[in-house]
């Protein structure tokens, strides 16, 4: 079974082409935009990218060591399948990591470094408004990944990054349509309050109740 017509947003000059290429596809499999089971052809991906089949290709096979997909002989690339037990565990890792570091941030950061992350979470609510996806996507990872390099551990970023990137949202597309996923993209906006005011346990709480709710858009399944 092969897939096409994935809408993809054209690449620029800012990163490589491949590094370019590699994030978006990084985006559309966490928002469930690609599924399990379909074959992207890295020609036709090319095309909805506005750019060459070899960057795409190169962009694949960095995917495919990362585990997020599997080359298919002469076909192109199929996206690993991730099971609830999967999502499960994922979710206890990002637990056990990110609550208790953002709870430390409280008090040991000025404010204006937990402001400064506050136009990523606006992009993230305005993302949720108009239904985009992608831009959810992309700016909340770039949300999280800001708030946890705050810590100044380098290493536990990168952890939390290769995390993200295996887990799957199949059910944003469902909470934008209803109009629910504000609800989520709002949690960033109340991270950053409880930081702000240097109130660890309204950011631990805060932050535990928004993991669990990622974890029930992961419970979704793909559409058929």
């Amino acid at each position: 079974m092969t897939a096409d017509g994935l809408v993809l947003p054209l690449v620029g000059e800012r990163q490589s082409l491949r590094e370019q290429v590699a994030q978006a596809l990084r985006d559309a499999l966490v928002a469930g935009e690609m599924r399990p089971g379909l074959v992207y052809s890295a020609p036709v991906l090319a095309a909805q990218f506005g750019v060459s089949a070899t960057p795409v290709r190169e962009a694949m096979l960095d995917l495919a060591k990362e585990g997020l997909v599997e080359v298919v002989r002469n076909k192109g690339f199929r996206v690993t399948e991730m099971t609830d037990r999967d999502l499960d565990e994922l979710t206890q890792i990002r637990e056990l990591i990110e609550v208790p570091t953002v709870a430390r941030l409280a008090g040991s950061r000025p404010a204006a470094d937990f402001e400064a992350l506050r136009p990523v979470a606006e992009e993230i609510v305005a993302a949720a408004h108009s239904g985009d996806l992608l831009a959810y996507v992309n700016a909340d990872l770039r949300f999280h990944l800001g708030l946890l390099g705050l810590s100044g551990n380098a290493h536990l970023v990168e952890v939390v990054r290769g995390l993200r990137g295996r887990a799957r949202l199949y059910g944003l597309r469902g909470l934008a349509e209803r109009g629910a996923l504000v609800t989520s993209a709002g949690e960033h906006i109340a991270i950053l309050d409880a930081l702000v005011g240097g109130d660890a346990a309204a950011a631990e709480r805060v932050m535990s109740r928004h993991i669990r709710h990622v974890r029930g858009i992961w419970a979704d399944q793909p559409e058929e």
